[in-house]
């Protein structure tokens, strides 16, 4: 499976699960955020960010060297403007939404973005998809319930470029909860959780992306209906391996599924097993820890058949921090003690002393260039699996404590990460521009391989503007934001390559493309 064949699919594992307490990002890693979170009524999902990028397993691993796209960056994003501005919220949402909880304007928590459509997640639940293609006259809202009245309205209004298409919740008491794009059938994966049964059950759907454009949402179907998603059950997307994995906590099964067509595939029922990890070709079956080790078992992604047995042994009185599988390497980390990464085939042990490498928040594996990155403190950091430290970036302090993924994206050669970043150190020891401290962050692109920023979006750069509107262009939306309002507390960020368009979504429910 050709990695560039999935640019739009990146967002690559993906577990939702339907819990009434805070987000964490991995499972077994520390919590994303130490303080206690406000909780939305709604609230019932808890999210694992992808910790992998990457594409088909049988590639060999790039040359840890720049590549050619990463030269290019610079004037890749020359010029880039602020072009448009989309309101998730806007008057008529109190007719096309039933549940109060979604009439309340809260931040964007993810964007996805796929054949000209833009979508938009905000942390109420409230799903808005918007058109950046050409004009189609035939849209329609998807909610059945819209009042007649304001129909004429809503035609008007949706019917052109740069305009809301509709939203994707289309039943009266649906809270969505997250968005996957299964790039096999070009459609929208949506996890939802509904009000008449309290939240508390995962429910999935999918939505071919041009029924979507056309309004047709009642079109789509629904997926895994016979699974018992209820906490602590899950469901997971892989795009690496294509796949499905689901997790039924009611008899303590996993089931995995054909990502391209959702068939049933395999099972494995164990009440033992407390994680399963999933990597290229092969999951990682984690079983109840024992006094002074843990027992593992690797299968094969294809049809679950064991590959190997074994024991990895540890400190009696240390928590493990995390267990992770990289193909044939196992990577493990107690609290207080050194990381360990063992070759599963022959038993090999490299240690990085535990002054060097800090327990992450977050992991986001890069299969092409045999690269992990690890979040810690605002900070990234490229490692290899000799232990060592590839790269330390120059300018890429993250806004965000929580190192949330959402905030993060990196391009389909894996040579260049996108994320929302502080000021550099230099302009806040210079106290920002003419003595005022920048309010805002900057969106910054870095090479992967050699740490330095390679081009930047930043309210300081007097040169970034709102992107003037050419005469009788009506396509265009209307922009109420300055360009320092629009990198005022970004919250979700995607980079469309196709297009080469950066969406970013903020704490006010807006969503902004920055372009050339």
């Amino acid at each position: 499976m050709e990695h560039h064949h999935h640019k739009p699919g990146l967002r690559v594992r993906l577990r939702i699960t339907a819990a009434r307490r805070r987000a964490w990002l991995s499972a077994g890693l520390q919590p994303a955020c130490r303080k206690p979170a406000r909780r939305d009524p709604s609230d019932s999902v808890h999210k694992v960010a992808r910790r992998e990028i990457g594409g088909g397993h049988r590639r060999p691993p790039r040359p840890a060297a720049p590549s050619s796209s990463a030269f290019s960056c610079p004037e890749k994003f020359r010029n880039f403007q602020l072009q448009e501005e989309y309101d998730t919220y806007d008057d008529e949402v109190h007719f096309l939404v039933q549940l109060p909880c979604l009439w309340s304007r809260t931040k964007i928590i993810e964007i996805v973005a796929a054949k000209d459509v833009i979508f938009a997640l905000a942390q109420s639940g409230l799903c808005g998809a918007f058109n950046r293609g050409k004009s189609h006259s035939s849209m329609l809202t998807g909610f059945a319930f819209v009042r007649f009245m304001f129909l004429t309205k809503l035609l008007l209004m949706l019917a052109a470029t740069n305009k809301r298409i509709c939203y994707l919740n289309i039943s009266p008491d649906e809270v969505i909860r997250s968005l996957f794009y299964n790039k096999n059938n070009e459609s929208l994966i949506t996890v939802s959780v509904y009000e008449s049964d309290r939240f508390s059950s995962l429910k999935c759907r999918t939505t071919p992306i041009e029924y979507i454009r056309r309004g047709q949402l009642n079109d789509g179907f629904p997926l895994f209906e016979t699974e018992s998603l209820k906490y602590p059950g899950f469901v997971e997307f892989d795009d690496v391996n294509g796949k499905v994995l689901t997790f039924s906590a009611q008899d303590s099964t996993y089931k995995v599924f054909d990502l391209k067509n959702y068939n049933f595939l395999y099972s494995i029922c164990d009440k033992n097993i407390q994680e399963i990890k999933i990597s290229p070709g092969i999951m990682l079956v984690i079983y109840q820890k024992s006094a002074n080790h843990v027992p593992l078992k690797i299968l094969s992604i294809e049809d679950g058949t064991p590959l190997k047995t074994f024991t990895q042994l540890l400190h009696r009185s240390r928590n493990v921090d995390f267990i992770e599988q990289f193909n044939e390497k196992l990577l493990v980390k107690q609290d207080k003690e050194n990381l360990q990464i063992i070759d599963v085939r022959n038993s090999n042990l490299i240690e990085v002393n535990k002054t060097e490498f800090m327990t992450p928040s977050a992991f986001i594996f890069l299969y092409e260039n045999n690269l992990f990155l690890t979040f810690c403190n605002r900070t990234v950091a490229a490692w290899n699996f000799r232990g060592e430290l590839v790269t330390s970036f120059d300018d890429h302090e993250l806004w965000h404590s929580n190192c949330n993924t959402n905030n993060i994206y990196i391009t389909a050669d894996q040579d260049l990460i996108i994320s929302y970043c502080k000021a550099s150190k230099e302009v806040r020891d210079s106290g920002g521009c003419e003595g005022i401290a920048p309010p805002t962050g900057s969106i910054n692109m870095s090479n992967i391989f050699t740490g330095k920023c390679v081009a930047k979006i930043s309210p300081l750069d007097p040169t970034l503007t709102i992107a003037p509107r050419k005469r009788g262009d009506s396509s265009r939306s209307t922009i109420r934001s300055t360009v320092s309002d629009a990198l005022e507390d970004i919250t979700a960020l995607f980079y469309d390559e196709d297009r080469n368009e950066i969406y970013t979504g903020n704490s006010k429910g807006l969503v902004h493309v920055w372009s050339n």
